[in-house]
């Protein structure tokens, strides 16, 4: 007996997402993370919606971004007047917002919508480089302010509904996120500790690991080498754990260059 199965057509990426609007202002410590998010298009295929999980907004619910047209939301401050002119006008999708928390709430994560919340830069940032024209309907997923590991795991399992849908599915974060240890404008200095957990990351995403173990590693991840070095605070990297417990598979590598004179990764699914 055959068990039919339906295509897997979403795709799931998780990448660190620079600087505030550093990038879009022509830092020249984000030209390798710049390069790779304008070439990235060239190996997706072009989805029908995007979902961003972005690593600052965090609710202590699941909660979607309902609006149909999302207003841009600066959350940063202190850069120049430019920073605060970036536009990102694609529209926003209230009903895969609905479908999003109806699926939640049957998978017992607590999920609701949010009519006000606009595009953070953790999508428009990003977005703005990988695909300029804002032509595709996004919308935006908060984490848990609880910033539990197994909790995001268990919401990551719960979106799986999604995995048949032409969706790009983005954890948008950062696998590196210790303020005080970027070099802005500086030249890349050695950094073994940061190395370590990166590698760590590496071997816990891509190796030969079950979905068992990786699940395991990320859930006990403070246990890795400098993990809290690299992530005094770990929302930068919660967006991982939704994205590997979603796709259910080992990722491949496409990222592993500086940011702001740190080592910073991406992971496809």
């Amino acid at each position: 007996m055959t068990t039919n199965t339906p295509e897997r057509q979403a795709q799931i990426i998780y990448f660190s997402h620079g600087g505030g609007p550093l990038p879009l202002l022509g830092d020249p410590g984000h030209k390798a993370m710049i390069d790779f998010m304008i070439r990235l298009p060239s190996r997706l295929k072009k989805p029908d919606a995007i979902l961003v999980l972005s690593a600052h907004w965090e609710e202590n619910d699941v909660t979607l971004q309902g609006t149909p047209n999302p207003e841009m939301f600066y959350d940063y401050y202190g850069f120049p007047e430019a920073a605060y002119q970036i536009t990102y006008p694609a529209p926003g999708s209230p009903e895969l917002a609905q479908k999003i928390s109806a699926m939640l709430n049957e998978n017992h994560v607590p999920a609701r919508i949010d009519l006000q919340r606009g595009f953070d830069h953790g999508l428009f940032i990003p977005l703005k480089l990988i695909y300029p024209q804002a032509d595709i309907p996004c919308l935006q997923i908060s984490l848990l302010h609880s910033l539990d590991a197994a909790a995001h795991i268990a919401f990551g399992k719960a979106l799986r509904g999604l995995l048949d849908q032409n969706i790009l599915i983005i954890g948008s974060g950062f696998s590196f996120h210790n303020m005080r240890g970027f070099n802005p404008g500086g030249p890349d200095r050695a950094d073994p500790a940061n190395d370590a957990f990166q590698d760590w990351l590496i071997e816990t995403c891509t190796g030969t690991l079950t979905q068992s173990e990786r699940e395991q590693r990320l859930n006990e991840w403070q246990k890795a080498p400098s993990a809290r070095y690299c992530h005094p605070r770990e929302e930068h990297l919660l967006p991982l754990h939704v994205c590997q417990a979603l796709a259910g598979t080992p990722a491949e590598l496409i990222f592993d260059d500086r940011i702001l004179g740190k080592r910073g990764l991406a992971f496809l699914w």
